[in-house]
């Protein structure tokens, strides 16, 4: 699997027991399942932060490091 640098996104919802969303520049809502934090700098997210996302061949969304 390769894993490309993926757009921007806000933080819409989250909760660290069932994930959430965020909402892409250009309008789209990505899930947020709760282990992408894991191997990441955040311990947990706000609502209006700003992320960075990576996705993997599987649409598997994480947060870099």
């Amino acid at each position: 699997m390769t894993a490309s640098r993926g757009p921007s996104a806000t933080v819409q919802v989250w909760d660290p027991a069932t994930g959430g969303s965020a909402l892409l520049d250009d309008g789209s809502v990505v899930l947020l399942p709760p282990e992408c934090l894991q191997g990441s700098v955040f311990r947990f997210l706000r609502p209006g932060q700003r992320i960075r996302l990576t996705r993997d061949d599987a649409l598997t969304v994480t947060l870099p490091c």
